[in-house]
């Protein structure tokens, strides 16, 4: 999945997109609100982890905006400002959690999983459409009898389709919720990835529609 941060510290910055990384994430860092406001216009990401002391746009006004403007990513706010005004600001701006500083990181990976769940309709910690489950905190996947521990990009593939079960995603949708914007992505990259999948759960675990793309068979 595709995740924005937006964080000035660059150690805090460095640490978590390393994290987030490790975790299968694909992730674009910006260090300003500015910068941040600009992106998120565009509407590529998955979700956003978002700090509020920030340089020329404080991160209050960005979620402010972001909302008003109709936008529904799941934010977790990443702060040092720990008070309790500061977290029911956060909270009523439309914050769908809110996690202070200084925080584990494992903590983080987990409520970003949560509330990504949450966002695909999804409450149960494991994804499933009823043949095919994935689990997001171990990256296994069960198809049958078959389970399978997944590379990072192919569990980042495979979270994508069933966060949709059903629907077809396009060469270009996956590949924009597999990698980040500096990640060089070869033209058969998501083919590659698909076989690799398949070789572990069987061929028919992804549905290919011609022409149109990929997809899991809707949830029964």
């Amino acid at each position: 999945m595709r995740i924005l941060l937006v964080e000035d510290d660059p150690m805090i910055g460095e640490a978590v997109s390393v994290s987030l990384k490790d975790a299968a994430y694909a992730v674009d860092w910006v260090l300003d609100g500015a910068a941040a406001d600009i992106v998120l216009r565009n509407g590529e990401h998955q979700a956003v982890l978002l700090d509020l002391g920030l340089p020329k746009r404080d991160g209050l006004e960005i979620l402010r905006r972001l909302r008003q403007g109709g936008n529904g990513v799941p934010v977790i706010v990443i702060t040092a400002r720990d008070g309790i005004d500061d977290r029911i600001k956060g909270l009523d701006f439309g914050a769908d959690d809110y996690l202070a500083k200084p925080f584990d990181l494992n903590e983080l990976l987990a409520r970003l999983r949560a509330v990504i769940r949450r966002q695909g309709g999804q409450a149960a910690p494991l994804l499933s459409n009823g043949k095919l489950s994935l689990d997001p905190a171990t990256r296994e996947a069960r198809c049958g009898n078959a389970v399978e521990p997944l590379s990072a990009r192919e569990f980042s593939l495979l979270h994508a389709l069933l966060l949709r079960p059903g629907m077809i995603l396009s060469r270009a949708e996956l590949e924009e919720r597999i990698y980040g914007w500096n990640e060089e992505v070869e033209s058969n990259a998501v083919d590659f990835l698909i076989h690799g999948i398949r070789k572990k759960l069987g061929a028919d675990v992804i549905k290919n529609v011609r022409g149109a793309g990929w997809m899991v068979d809707r949830a029964t």
